[in-house]
């Protein structure tokens, strides 16, 4: 073999190496990544965390000690995002995506929303690109939580609670969205626009007005609207008398009423659960 073959085979045995790829097998992951997607009123929220487990070991004051920044989680540092601005804890944060960290504590921790999103767990982490910290109160659970979880829970139209559960600790933090104004807001200007609306697009109105008890006069203008277009849709003329009771108008709540039951009477078919509900709403106004 001449002076050059060596180099060449070793060259060759070497890049076959770095080309190669790896055997596809799919190992499982210590702490699994999560993905949650939940809808709050007309707000998307959307989390990404990795869930270690506690795997016998002592987490809040020893592994994960008190008063550092957390990742609150593992790997990647923990994506938050809201398609609307909302209120965590009272403190404003504009719609966006941002990095979630704490600062465990015994009786505090302070949550932080972090700017920049593409850190490796807490690494590189700068107090400068905080966009706010927020205080929060931990709670004591009664059983231990193997795997750190968040979750989303108490859901109402306008609120919501963010919880960080591990261990035997709970930290729950209170969202704030304003959902009602933005939604009357946005029926106003599709009530006042040009073109047609289903009856169904009005029950939906309709029962949000009733339901949130809120633009109930506007909601009533909205119901004249529908009961002339659409004078034989029975369930969208009962809205407009539980409005007009809403609003004290009992006599013309009852008047309506009528209105309605003779609706579904003379629709051709079964109504009969219908005209039992109509009946006890008329019985409640008497």
């Amino acid at each position: 073999m001449n002076r050059y073959g060596l180099p060449i085979i070793s060259a060759l045995v070497l890049a076959t190496g770095l080309f190669a790829q790896d055997p596809k097998v799919q190992l499982p992951q210590q702490s699994p990544l999560c993905t949650i997607k939940q809808s709050v009123g007309v707000t998307d929220i959307g989390i990404a965390y990795s869930r270690p487990g506690v795997k016998g070991r002592e987490i809040f004051g020893k592994m994960i000690p008190f008063g550092a920044v957390w990742r609150t989680g593992a790997n990647s540092s923990t994506k938050l995002s809201f398609s609307t601005p909302v209120k965590l804890n009272g403190t404003e944060i504009p719609a966006g995506s941002y990095a979630l960290y704490t600062i465990p504590g015994e009786s505090e921790w302070t949550i932080i929303v972090y700017k920049d999103t593409s850190l490796w767990g807490a690494y590189g982490y700068d107090q400068k690109n905080d966009f706010a910290r927020i205080k929060a109160t931990p709670v004591k659970l009664a059983e231990p939580v193997e795997t750190f979880t968040i979750d989303i829970n108490d859901i109402r139209t306008e609120s919501a609670t963010l919880n960080l559960i591990w261990e035997k600790t709970k930290v729950p933090v209170r969202l704030e969205f304003d959902t009602i104004s933005k939604t009357v807001a946005q029926l106003e200007e599709t009530m006042a626009a040009q073109g047609e609306k289903t009856a169904g697009f009005y029950y939906q109105a309709l029962d949000f007005c009733l339901s949130n008890n809120t633009a109930l006069p506007k909601a009533l203008a909205w119901a004249n609207q529908a009961a002339v277009q659409f004078p034989k849709v029975f369930w969208v003329i009962q809205k407009k008398a539980y409005i007009q009771a809403k609003l004290g108008d009992k006599t013309g709540a009852l008047e309506t009423a009528k209105i309605a039951a003779a609706a579904a009477k003379a629709s051709g078919s079964d109504q009969k659960d219908f005209l039992k509900v109509n009946d006890e709403f008329v019985a409640s106004l008497r």
